[in-house]
């Protein structure tokens, strides 16, 4: 009979590899005795974050993200989980990293906005809603890798994980398009005369196009911020916040005039995206 932890491995690095590239190329190049560490913490992420396409209903979702919810909290309680190959990878994570229950217990709730059409109404709002999923991932990931030396980095991550998270948003833009949501700041659009319909409908105007440099404008801002603070971070957090400094590469591309990110996603190479994480690497920074 195969080893259930075996099993739990394979399926976390696949799943990761396959929703989340640019986080499985930056594990890759963390020191092997930690990237195993790493997987069923992304891998839980990804789960979560694919909710929203794996169901045809809110209702269902809510169903889901409860039934993952309950799964921490048997974690935390000391009961059985479920035999999922991720709550399996992820309890002695959780345990040996002594990760915060309420951090994992925000980032499935947060996640419940995704179920639902709602507009996000600002930039702040947007920016709070990056904090809880993408940049507590982050956080999380540093606690896994540094340990009580990450306990102070939570500003860098912060401003890491929104640059990190916005830049994805505004990369995936089609897809959000076509299941019927907007993530852009409703007061964005609303200054311009627009509304989320015109977001849905993909063409890309001078009213969008000057939107999304603002979020290209603001994504750029808190990377900057981060990489002010990057004496902070040990040595052993920074494969943490290796997978934000390939916001470099798709933010150049959105920035760059002629293209509609409505309709078309933004790509970098992966041979690109490789050769700025092993620059990361070699420089010990991010």
């Amino acid at each position: 009979m195969p080893d259930p932890s075996d099993q739990s491995h394979d399926y976390c690095l696949q799943l990761v590899r396959q929703a989340d590239n640019d986080r499985y190329l930056a594990t890759l190049l963390a020191p092997e005795g930690v990237r195993d560490q790493l997987w069923p913490l992304y891998a839980f992420d990804a789960e979560i974050a694919r909710i929203r396409g794996l169901v045809t209903e809110a209702s269902l979702g809510e169903i889901r993200y409860q039934w993952w919810r309950d799964g921490i909290d048997a974690i935390f309680d000391g009961r059985a989980v479920d035999p999922h190959p991720v709550l399996i990878g992820l309890e002695p994570v959780i345990k040996a990293a002594g990760l915060p229950k309420q951090a994992l217990v925000n980032l499935i709730e947060a996640r419940r906005f995704d179920l639902y059409d709602d507009p996000m109404p600002a930039l702040n709002d947007l920016e709070g809603y990056l904090g809880e999923t993408s940049s507590v991932v982050m956080q999380l990931a540093s606690m896994v890798l540094a340990g009580k030396a990450a306990f102070g980095l939570s500003d860098v991550t912060g401003a890491a994980g929104v640059a990190h998270g916005l830049t994805r948003l505004l990369t995936t833009l089609p897809a959000q398009c076509a299941r019927g949501q907007c993530y852009v700041p409703l007061e964005l659009l609303e200054k311009r005369d627009l509304t989320p319909a015109h977001v849905m409908a993909g063409r890309a105007g001078e009213g969008l196009d000057a939107i999304v440099l603002e979020l290209c404008a603001q994504a750029q801002r808190r990377l900057s911020e981060a990489r002010q603070r990057k004496r902070q971070v040990p040595a052993q957090a920074l494969p943490a916040l290796w997978p934000a400094s390939l916001a470099d590469l798709y933010l150049k591309r959105l920035s760059k005039p002629g293209g509609n990110p409505f309709k078309q996603v933004t790509e970098a190479s992966q041979l690109r995206r490789q050769l700025q994480l092993m620059k990361m690497s070699l420089t010990q920074t991010f």
